[in-house]
């Protein structure tokens, strides 16, 4: 029932096809069971399941665009939930527990420790990814049933919302010094800033195309760093409603390592084609 036949898998474009194939046709309680069996056979489990994802994520209109949509969502949930499970199992085999001094609360599934979370968290470098961490290890802690609580470390949640506070002060202050610094800086012929009517990482991708992509006896057609950048959009252009750009948004989309938050290939505007 679960199994995808070798015969019926000449590629990889076949294998992808029999999977969503049989996302589609098996029904909504016989796929959690789907993604269990093929986790079992798998060498990295983490990895396909991580895989598979993305197969969603990049033919989600073969789902909103039917009835499917609640089909969709129901994968995504097993797949989070599985993810989960399979980093557990990896993070027990692989993971050194901290010392007890370091640890503030345990429970049977693992423990809490805001040390080496803020560890984690320094080595990070976008905002967003710093928040959504904080969050979901503060959710974790917050239903999960705790054996063990460490008196002499403050609470783990606690811990956690005022790093999340603290990073979001951060942001506030660093979106205002940047919108002082390009207000101080803004010299010649003046202007009233272009509003745009596509999605903010459409505009933001043409610089990074023309910076990272296209060029020009070896150079690139628009040269200089990221921060330029930043401020170039941010001071020449507002959204379709007339708001302010944020820095901080913009400096993540043009960040080469962030090829996620940029459009996917049938949404961008390809400006090679235009030239």
């Amino acid at each position: 029932m679960f199994d995808i036949l070798q015969e019926n898998v000449l590629n990889n474009h076949a294998y992808c096809q029999e999977l969503i194939n049989k996302i589609v046709k098996l029904s909504y309680a016989q796929l959690p069971d789907f993604f269990s069996y093929h986790c079992e056979f798998i060498t990295d489990p983490l990895k396909w399941i991580n895989k598979v994802e993305k197969l969603l994520f990049e033919n989600e209109e073969l789902f909103v665009n039917t009835t499917k949509r609640g089909r969709m969502m129901k994968c995504y949930t097993i797949i989070e939930r599985k993810r989960k499970e399979l980093e557990l199992i990896r993070n027990r085999h692989i993971k050194r527990k901290p010392p007890m001094q370091y640890i503030n609360a345990e429970c049977e599934e693992r423990y809490f420790s805001f040390r080496e979370v803020k560890s984690k968290v320094n080595g990070m470098e976008d905002y967003t990814e710093k928040i959504m961490f904080l969050t979901n290890e503060k959710f974790d802690y917050e239903q999960a049933s705790i054996d063990f609580i460490n008196p002499k470390l403050p609470d783990y949640s606690d811990q956690c919302q005022k790093e999340i506070d603290q990073i979001q002060h951060l942001i506030r202050l660093t979106d205002e010094f940047s919108k002082q610094q390009m207000r101080k800086n803004a010299e010649g012929i003046p202007f009233n800033k272009l509003k745009i009517n596509c999605n903010i990482n459409q505009l933001v991708d043409i610089f990074y195309q023309l910076h990272r992509e296209l060029f020009v006896n070896g150079k690139p057609i628009l040269d200089g760093n990221i921060n330029d950048f930043v401020a170039v959009i941010v001071n020449s252009f507002v959204d379709k409603n007339g708001q302010e750009l944020s820095p901080e948004t913009i400096k993540t989309v043009i960040t080469p390592s962030k090829s996620d938050k940029r459009p996917k290939p049938h949404k961008r505007i390809d400006i090679d084609k235009l030239l």
